[in-house]
C-alpha cells in the first residue's frame, strides 16, 4: 500500500476517473505558480519507466500543452493582473533549458547546440552549484517562451539523431527565474523577491536486461541508471535524515556516523545541479508516472518504493529577498579577499581560477535588463541562423507548414522528437554533411552520411519529384526509400514515401495537393 498526495489516471478519457492536463495543472502547477510569486523556489520533477508518460505530463502533445506551458501561460496571465492591480510593480523573467546526456550538460538554447559542446558543472560557495556558460535569457512574453521551447527541442533532436541517441535517454531541464519588484507598505519600501523554478523530465527508467542494450547503448543506460541510482540514493539519505529529525534527540544520536549524513549530491551531474530542489531552499514536486501494462510490474512498484520515500524528504525553503544585491556584494568581498590573498600566495593557480570565476559572475549578475534583452535576440537570431543553414523551416514546428510546398519532416521512434524539423526542397536540393567542399542545403551528421550524399531535383512540369545518390558519393551514400536500398540509380518519389539516409536520419517526404 503506498499512499500520495495525489493519484492521476490518465491512460483512458472513456474512464470517469480521467485527469486531464488541465486537471493536473490546477491540482500541481497552480501551487507552483502561488510559491514562486510569493519568492520561492519550486522544482517539478517527472520520473517513471520509458514511455510510462514523463513528457507528456511535462510538454504534452501537439495537440494538448503539457505542465510547462501551461505553467509559462498562467505566469505571464498573473504578471498582466499583478501590474495591473498596483501600477508600481514589475517583473522579468528569465529562461535557460540544458540537457543532460551520458553525464555532460549541453545548453539547447545556445545556437551551436546542436553540435553537442558540453558545458562545465561548478560549484561555487556563494551561489552554490550553476552551469558555467549557460544562456540565460531574457523574456517578456508567452509566445517567447513557446518560441525558445520549440527551438531548443529542434537542436535537441538534431543534436540526438547526429549522435544516433534518443531524447527518452537525457534529463532534460526547464528554469525560469522570476524577479518581482514589490511594494512593502509596513516598510514603506520597496524590494525585490527572486525565485527560481526548475522544470526537470528525468530520462526514463529501465533494466539493460529488458531493453537488450549492448556497446553504446549500455554506456548510455548505465550513465543514465547511475544519474537515477544517484537520485535515488540522495532520496534515501535525505528521507532517512528527516526520519532521524522526527524522533528527535535519540534518533540524531544513532545518525552521527559521517558516512550515514553524507549526502551524495555530487556524484552525478542531475544530483549536483538538483542539490538546492532535493532537501535545500525550495518548494518540491516530484511526479511519478507508471504503465498500466502487467510486463511493467517490477518498473511500476520500484517507481512507486522511490516516490514513497522521496515523499519523506522535508526541504525548507525560504523566501528569497533582496538576493541579488547580497550576492553581488558577498561575491565583491570575496574578491577582495582573493586578490589580497594572491599577493602572498606561493601557489597562484586555483586562487586565480576563483577570481576569474568570481569576477565573472559579477559581471553578469550586473547586466542590465535591456543589456540581457539585447543578448537574447542576438542569439535568438543566431540560433536561426544555425538552423536555417542545416536547412531546418524556422517558421514552422512540424504542425503548421506551407501545403503548397514539397517538404520532409523528421520521423522519430519518440514521440516528443516526431516531426519536430521540416525541410523544405529547393528545385535542386543537395544533401550531406555540413563539412562538405560544395555547401549543402539540408545538413546531416552521423553515421553512414556521406559529405556529398544524395540530390532531390522537382520537376514542377511533370509535377514529379526524383531522388538519387549524389555524384561525390561513389556510390556508397547509404540511402533507403520504404526499407529498400535505392543503390546508384535515379528513383521517383511519392507522398508519404519514407527516406533513411545513413544510419539514422529518418524522414517522410510530403508533396502539395494534386502533385
Amino acid at each position: 500500500t503506498f499512499t500520495f498526495d495525489h493519484c492521476f489516471w490518465s491512460f483512458s478519457e472513456a474512464d470517469g476517473h480521467y485527469a486531464s492536463q488541465e486537471y493536473v495543472f490546477q491540482q500541481l502547477g497552480t501551487s507552483v505558480l502561488d510559491s514562486a510569486f510569493q519568492g520561492y523556489n519550486a522544482c517539478i520533477f517527472a520520473y517513471g519507466q520509458t514511455g510510462s508518460g514523463k513528457s507528456y505530463t511535462m510538454m504534452g502533445s501537439p495537440h494538448e500543452k503539457g505542465l510547462i506551458p501551461r505553467l509559462c501561460d498562467a505566469l505571464f496571465e498573473r504578471i498582466e493582473a499583478a501590474t495591473r492591480a498596483d501600477e508600481g510593480a514589475s517583473f522579468k523573467l528569465e529562461v535557460s533549458y540544458m540537457e543532460i546526456y551520458n553525464e555532460k550538460v549541453h545548453d539547447l538554447l545556445d545556437p551551436a547546440g546542436g553540435t553537442r559542446q558540453s558545458l562545465k558543472v561548478r560549484e561555487h560557495n556563494i551561489l552554490g552549484p550553476y552551469v558555467d556558460g549557460l544562456s540565460t535569457l531574457a523574456v517578456s512574453s508567452f509566445a517567447e517562451i513557446d518560441s525558445l521551447m520549440a527551438e531548443g527541442n529542434k537542436s535537441r533532436t538534431v543534436a540526438a539523431t547526429n549522435m544516433n541517441s534518443e531524447s527518452s535517454r537525457s534529463h532534460a531541464v526547464f528554469t525560469l527565474t522570476l524577479t518581482c519588484s514589490v511594494y512593502d507598505s509596513m516598510a514603506d519600501v520597496r524590494g525585490e523577491r527572486v525565485s527560481k523554478m526548475s522544470l526537470v523530465d528525468l530520462a526514463g527508467s529501465e533494466r539493460a536486461v529488458k531493453t537488450g542494450a549492448v556497446g553504446e547503448r549500455l554506456k548510455e543506460g548505465s550513465n543514465i541508471n547511475k544519474s537515477l541510482t544517484t537520485l535515488g540514493l540522495v532520496i534515501s539519505k535525505l528521507a532517512d535524515q528527516a526520519a532521524a529529525a522526527s524522533l528527535g534527540a535519540a534518533g540524531r544520536r544513532k545518525e552521527t556516523s559521517k558516512s550515514s549524513t553524507f549526502v551524495p549530491y555530487r556524484d552525478s551531474v542531475l544530483t549536483w545541479l538538483l542539490k538546492d530542489n532535493l532537501g535545500g531552499n525550495s518548494k518540491t514536486i516530484m511526479i511519478s508516472t507508471i504503465s498500466p501494462a502487467a510486463d511493467s510490474y517490477e518498473e511500476t512498484l520500484s517507481t512507486l518504493r522511490y516516490a514513497d520515500r522521496a515523499k519523506r524528504i522535508v526541504n525548507h525553503a525560504v523566501i528569497n529577498e533582496d538576493p541579488n544585491n547580497r550576492i553581488i556584494r558577498e561575491l565583491r568581498e570575496e574578491v577582495e579577499q582573493l586578490k589580497e590573498q594572491l599577493l602572498h600566495a606561493t601557489v597562484q593557480t586555483e586562487l586565480q581560477e576563483r577570481l576569474v570565476e568570481s569576477e565573472k559572475l559579477i559581471k553578469e549578475m550586473e547586466q542590465t535588463w535591456e543589456e540581457k534583452l539585447r543578448r537574447t535576440e542576438k542569439i535568438h537570431q543566431e540560433r536561426q541562423l544555425a538552423l536555417e543553414k542545416m536547412g531546418i523551416s524556422v517558421q514552422s514546428s512540424g504542425i503548421a507548414v506551407e501545403k503548397d510546398r514539397y517538404y520532409l519532416v523528421n520521423l522519430n521512434a519518440d514521440p516528443s522528437m516526431n516531426a519536430l524539423l521540416v525541410y523544405y526542397l529547393k528545385e535542386r536540393t543537395l544533401i550531406g554533411r555540413p563539412d562538405a567542399e560544395v555547401e549543402q542545403d539540408i545538413q546531416l551528421s552521423g553515421v553512414g552520411i556521406m559529405p556529398e550524399h544524395a540530390v532531390i531535383e522537382i520537376d514542377r512540369h511533370a509535377g514529379e519529384i526524383w531522388m538519387e545518390p549524389a555524384a561525390g558519393s561513389g556510390g556508397g551514400a547509404r540511402t533507403y526509400v520504404n526499407g529498400r536500398p535505392i543503390g546508384e540509380s535515379r528513383v521517383m518519389l511519392r507522398n508519404g514515401d519514407r527516406i533513411l539516409w545513413g544510419n539514422n536520419h529518418f524522414f517522410s517526404l510530403n508533396c502539395p495537393i494534386g502533385s
